[in-house]
């Protein structure tokens, strides 16, 4: 096992479910990141880019 794992947040997931997994597998989170995830709308000739989600990552250690 690797000492350092990421861990994505599924689609059909909690916060709280994904740290469970991670808890689970033996790793301790250490860090979050997010990333918004965008569209691009075209009305006319101007691109608009709206917010439709957010990707959340969770960096985690082996817990020893």
């Amino acid at each position: 096992m690797s000492k350092k794992q990421k861990f994505e947040v599924q689609e059909n997931e909690s916060i709280e479910d994904c740290l469970n997994r991670i808890k689970q597998q033996g790793y301790v989170p250490v860090r979050r990141t997010e990333k918004p995830i965008f569209r691009e709308v075209k009305k006319g000739n101007e691109t608009i880019y709206e917010p439709v989600g957010r990707e959340i990552v969770f960096e985690a250690q082996l817990s020893e």
